[in-house]
This record gives C-alpha cells, sequence and structure tokens, in this order.
C-alpha cells in the first residue's frame, strides 16, 4: 500500500477589485469633510464627491481609485438640487477644471455654512470638543480678493493654474478671485516652460512676480518689495515673505489675537512665536509698553529682516531667528517663561511634541491661529493634555470659494488635574 503524495498549491492571492475610474454613479451626496468635498456612498464605498452640495442626488464620475474603502469623483449633473446653488463665477471652476477653487458652485453664506461645518467635525472628532462655530465673513465678498498666488506655465511659456490633484497647466487666462490689477502684468508676457511663477499684489497696487525654477528664485516682474498696512501700521517686506493673502485678514487675525490675550499689563513677557514680519508683534508691543517683552521668533530670513526693519521703533520688540523647537529652551533661561504665547505655525500645525513643550512653559494663555481645522483640532487636543481649556474660536472666511479658513483659538491655562497643588 502506497501513500499519497501530499498536494500543494501555491497561495492564493485576492483579485484586485475592478477600477472605478472612468465610472458614472448615482449618488445620493451627504455632510461636507474636510478637503472641499462631500462625501457619498456607493456599493459599500465612501465617495468625495467634488462640486456637490449636502442633499443633492448627482451622477459622479469616478476620477481615482486606489482600490481601498474610498474613491473620489466630481458631479458631472445634478439631478436635485440643494438650496445654495449657483453658476460658478469661472467657466473653469467645474469637473476637470482648475483645483486653486472648491466652492464657486454655492453661494458666500453657504460656503460659510460649509466650512463652519467642517470645523466643528474637526474640533468633535479630534479633540472632543463639541461646540457651534460661525464662519465670519471679511470685507469684500468672494471674488477679487487673492493678493498672493502661484501660477505655472505651460509648455509654449503661457502662465495658467493646475488642475485639480494633477500636473496639468490650464492656460486660465484671468482668474475671479484675484485681486484687481494682479495678473496683468504676468499674463502680458511669456515665462519659462516649466516653470512656476510667485505673484503678490501688495496694497500699493503693485504686483511683483518671479520665476521659481530648478528651486531657484528669479525677479521678473515689479521692485521685489512689497509694501501693506495693516494694524494702523506701514509695513515694507520682501515679497516671498510671508503676508495674508486676504486684504481684510491681516486686520481681522490681529484684533481677534489681541482679544484672545486678554488683559495684558505693562511690563509683561509674550512670546510671538512663527511671528513672520512682525504684525502681530507691532499690537502686542502696544500692550506691554516700553517696559515689556514681545520676542518674535521666526525662521525665514526675508521676513526676520522685514520684522528687525519694521518693529525698531517698538523697543519692547527682539527678533529672534530660528526654528521654534530649537530657540525655546534659550528663551527661558535669558527671559524667564513668558505671560502669554501667540503662535501661528506652518498648515501642518504645532504638532504633539512643541504643543506638549509649549503647554509646559505655563503660559497663562496661549492664542493659537491657524489655517487648517485638523492640525487646529490636534493642537487643541494635545494642549488640553498639558492642562490647556479651549476657550474661545474664531472662524474667518479668508480664503472665500475655497474651503480654507483661518482659525484664531484662544487657550487658558487650568489646573491640571494631576496636581495636588
Amino acid at each position: 500500500m502506497t501513500t499519497a503524495e501530499p498536494v500543494t498549491t501555491a497561495p492564493v492571492t485576492p483579485a484586485e477589485p475592478d477600477s472605478w475610474v472612468d465610472r458614472m454613479l448615482d449618488v445620493e451626496v451627504g455632510a461636507v469633510a474636510h478637503g472641499g468635498h462631500c462625501v457619498a456612498r456607493h456599493e459599500g464605498r465612501v465617495v468625495f464627491v467634488r462640486h456637490a452640495l449636502p442633499g443633492e442626488r448627482v451622477h459622479a464620475v469616478v476620477t481615482e481609485d486606489g482600490g481601498g474603502s474610498f474613491c473620489r469623483a466630481d458631479a458631472v449633473t445634478v439631478l436635485r438640487e440643494a438650496p445654495g446653488r449657483v453658476e460658478p463665477a469661472c467657466p473653469w471652476a467645474g469637473p476637470g477644471g482648475c483645483g486653486g477653487c472648491d466652492f464657486q458652485h454655492a453661494d458666500h453664506d453657504t460656503q460659510r455654512a460649509l466650512k463652519a461645518a467642517v470645523v466643528a467635525e474637526q474640533l468633535a472628532h479630534i479633540a472632543g470638543i463639541r461646540r457651534e462655530i460661525v464662519c465670519e465673513a471679511l470685507p469684500g465678498g468672494p471674488l477679487g480678493w487673492r493678493t498672493r498666488l502661484r501660477m505655472a506655465v505651460t509648455d509654449d511659456g503661457r502662465p495658467g493654474l493646475r488642475a485639480h490633484r494633477s500636473h496639468e497647466v490650464l492656460p486660465v487666462g484671468m482668474c475671479p478671485i484675484a485681486a484687481p490689477g494682479a495678473l496683468e502684468p504676468v499674463l502680458a508676457r511669456e515665462w519659462t516652460p516649466t516653470a512656476e511663477i510667485e505673484i503678490v499684489h501688495d496694497a500699493a497696487g503693485e504686483t511683483h512676480a518671479a520665476e521659481l525654477l530648478e528651486g531657484e528664485r528669479h525677479p521678473e516682474v515689479g521692485s521685489g518689495t512689497a509694501h501693506e498696512h495693516a494694524a494702523g501700521r506701514d509695513w515694507e517686506l520682501p515679497a516671498p515673505a510671508f503676508w495674508q493673502v486676504h486684504p481684510g485678514a491681516a486686520d481681522a487675525v490681529v484684533a481677534a489675537t489681541l482679544d484672545g490675550v486678554g488683559d495684558l499689563a505693562p511690563g509683561e513677557t509674550v512670546w510671538d512665536l512663527y511671528g513672520g514680519a512682525g504684525l502681530i508683534a507691532a499690537a502686542l508691543a502696544e500692550r506691554v509698553g516700553p517696559t515689556g517683552l514681545v520676542v518674535d521668533v521666526e525662521s525665514d530670513p526675508d521676513a526676520t529682516g522685514a520684522a528687525a526693519a519694521n518693529l525698531a521703533d517698538l523697543p519692547s520688540c527682539r527678533v529672534v531667528r530660528g526654528r521654534v523647537e530649537k530657540v525655546l529652551e534659550g528663551l527661558v533661561r535669558s527671559d524667564g517663561a513668558p505671560d502669554v504665547i501667540v503662535a501661528d505655525p506652518p498648515r501642518k500645525g504645532l504638532g504633539r511634541p512643541l504643543a506638549a513643550r509649549l503647554g509646559a512653559v505655563g503660559a497663562r494663555r496661549i492664542v493659537h491661529v491657524a489655517c487648517d481645522p485638523a492640525a487646529l483640532a490636534r493642537d487643541v487636543a494635545a494642549l488640553a493634555e498639558t492642562g490647556y481649556r479651549l476657550e474661545d474660536l474664531r472662524v474667518f472666511d479668508a480664503f472665500p470659494m475655497t474651503h480654507h479658513v483661518e482659525c484664531v483659538a484662544t487657550l487658558v491655562r487650568e489646573l491640571d488635574p494631576r496636581d495636588p497643588g
């Protein structure tokens, strides 16, 4: 009697699901989500749909499908409209078009309601904080506000804007959200193919434009020195240095920050982290007086140079060039802990390690300026672990037609429940 040899088989690899790209879906559109789209579901999968509004029924064409639990799609036909839908102001704003705007198909009130809903959802989901959010309009309406933007160059030297989530350059011509007069000097000439163009239109009405090519910046239009006016002062800074994009945003952010810091006494110390050209530091200096101290910490050399020049008449201001996480201990050793901290970090936020370090400093208030609701919610949650409570949150529609917002959050230090004292 013989024993049969065991039969071995190769492991079976599950087949990849068929791609849905270019598939037309009939979907009911649900809530707005962070990123400029709304959430729908189809055959058990999440579909992130652009150019739709909550409550609509649409035909949506799938544009991306990585084979996971979600895919991305563009609404191409609206079968049932939601209140607030309007005709886009720009013909390039629809499916397959420019990626610069997310909500041109919604009226301004609806846009702000969508943004408020996103901020509220991120706070609740990430930080466990539930509160009603209002997205405040800035002066001037939803068009003609963008004073700083970046364009790409087509293969034949024409400036344009990129399609959504694509390297394709669309020769869009004029942009309705750009500040009047910003683009004419740029569109009137040819540029180096494959370059990008950094454009700044300042408060004096001058356009500054530079080519960004192979990591180098080549000024081509304008003097290169931007002149701005905000918080009751005139400002002069290199065109590439950070400044608020919306003409009304600088004053709004400064006013909200001053509300957040509360009653600063003469002689107190404030850190202005990621302080840029000194916009907020100047306003803080007026509160603490000549006997106080405002430390503007910034790593960008253009911004720190501008801050040093623009704050020279304020004896309480000191500009420190360096990365925030690298200079904290030195600041405490030289000046002691601050009474109040203001932080305006880049889009990614403070991050948990830096938030923990700032919380350990022990300032009585932290005012956090943020342009990304998810990053803000993560930072608020991290600061809560060090004993800070979110007291107030102002949300500004500083980027109409897009999904972006500008937030000013005030956090107050409470007794750490783990501290028996």
